[in-house]
């Protein structure tokens, strides 16, 4: 059975590029989703193993991080695994001071520790 993988404000091309990432390293199911209100109401529908969050979601250009906050803050969603992708450690620090796992890059996807970061979450 695959894992469920929400994937929150990426733009089209790396929406793209984690599906592919992902599918060629796990056996996933993605669903994407762009802003807070779509993202809080996805959670609210579905069992999600992981949620993957752009540090800039596309749509507006809002922090990823006040999602992390939300999530965090939904004792029904909290429990969830969540990750923030970015390619700046010092918003990993941020996202993990909110309650989230520590996250990758997209300029990572090459890295053996990425699929290694993700593994406990998907395999």
């Amino acid at each position: 059975m695959p894992k469920r993988v929400l994937n929150v404000g990426q733009c089209p091309p790396d929406h793209l590029a984690i599906r592919d990432f992902l599918a060629k390293h796990f056996d996933v199911e993605l669903t994407q989703t762009q802003g807070h209100d779509d993202t809080l109401a996805a959670l609210g529908d579905g069992a999600f193993d992981l949620v993957l969050i752009n540090r800039k979601l596309d749509v507006d250009y809002s922090d990823g991080v006040e999602i992390i906050h939300r999530i965090k803050a939904d004792p029904t969603v909290a429990h969830v695994p969540v990750m923030l992708v970015t390619n700046y450690a010092e918003h990993h620090d941020l996202a993990q001071a909110a309650g989230a796992e520590r996250g990758f890059g997209k300029l990572e996807f090459h890295k053996p520790e990425t699929v290694e970061t993700l593994r406990p979450f998907l395999s």
